[in-house]
């Protein structure tokens, strides 16, 4: 772990990084030279993670990967000391109207405490328009001690105390370099929704098959029609396909981690 210094800087990034050695460098190269510090929690990377940050002369805590990955991120944000706080994932990239924006307001003031950014997402070789991912909202730039994630689910959002405004540069997103890194990540999101419904409560049975199924039909519709997903051609008609098949994925894991716990 890099030493720390006392210091009381105005903004702080957080990140939590798990094997980011693709994405990191673009990351941290889009907030270098106009923030103050920047904290990364590191769940034990077994890559160039921490090395190529290290470079940046950011601080680096090392831990364990948790399953709720928000945790890493909420210890990184505890471990700021700026005034404000613009926590980031380490492949989003922070636009440059987005860097005057935050800068104005922290120069300006303001009497919220928290701001929504709108986020580009990248998928197949293209920024989707519609499909429901666009504007894409997410609570990321707020007053230290004024938001706090929840830890309970990977698509959570920060709570905020106090007021929410918005700004309007973007947040640059490339979650998924490539479709093999989108189902890797999917694969890691449905064993989360069934460990979810596991514990809920629910049980393996047709009645509970059913809600999959019409959950399923449902995100496919919803995305591909009335958030027009189709004029995102092609990628827009397979983010909307497999959005949907989460739900069908999540609960044959579901079924399976229900029959084991039976036979216990």
């Amino acid at each position: 772990m890099k030493k720390r210094v006392k210091i009381h800087p105005t903004l702080s990034v957080a990140l939590a990084t798990y094997n980011e050695e693709a994405n990191i460098v673009r990351c941290l190269n889009s907030v270098k030279g106009w923030v103050d510090e920047i904290i990364i929690v590191d769940g034990s990377s077994a890559d160039k993670t921490r090395e190529l940050a290290s470079k940046f002369g950011v601080v680096v805590v090392k831990t364990t990967n948790k399953p709720i990955f928000h945790i890493n991120k909420q210890l990184a944000i505890d471990n700021c000391q700026g005034l404000w706080v613009l926590q980031l994932d380490a492949d989003e990239v922070v636009s440059e109207t987005l860097k005057d924006e935050i800068l104005s307001v922290i120069k300006k003031g303001s009497e919220d405490n928290a701001f929504w950014i709108p986020r580009k997402n990248y998928f197949l070789g293209r920024w989707l328009r519609k499909t429901g991912q666009y504007p894409d909202p997410v609570i990321r730039f707020f007053k230290k001690g004024m938001a706090r994630l929840p830890c309970r689910s990977v698509h959570e959002q920060i709570t905020v105390k106090g007021g929410i405004g918005s700004l309007r540069g973007h947040l640059l997103h490339y979650p998924y370099p490539s479709f093999s890194e989108y189902l890797k990540k999917s694969d890691r999101y449905t064993s989360l929704t069934a460990g979810e419904l596991l514990k809920a409560g629910e049980k393996a049975n047709f009645s509970s098959f059913l809600k999959a199924y019409f959950r399923f039909e449902k995100d496919f519709w919803l995305r591909f029609l009335r958030h027009k997903g189709f004029l995102d051609g092609f990628p827009g008609l397979i983010f909307s396909a497999y959005s949907g098949l989460h739900n069908i994925t999540a609960y044959v894991k579901f079924w399976e981690l229900y029959r084991k716990k039976g036979s216990n």
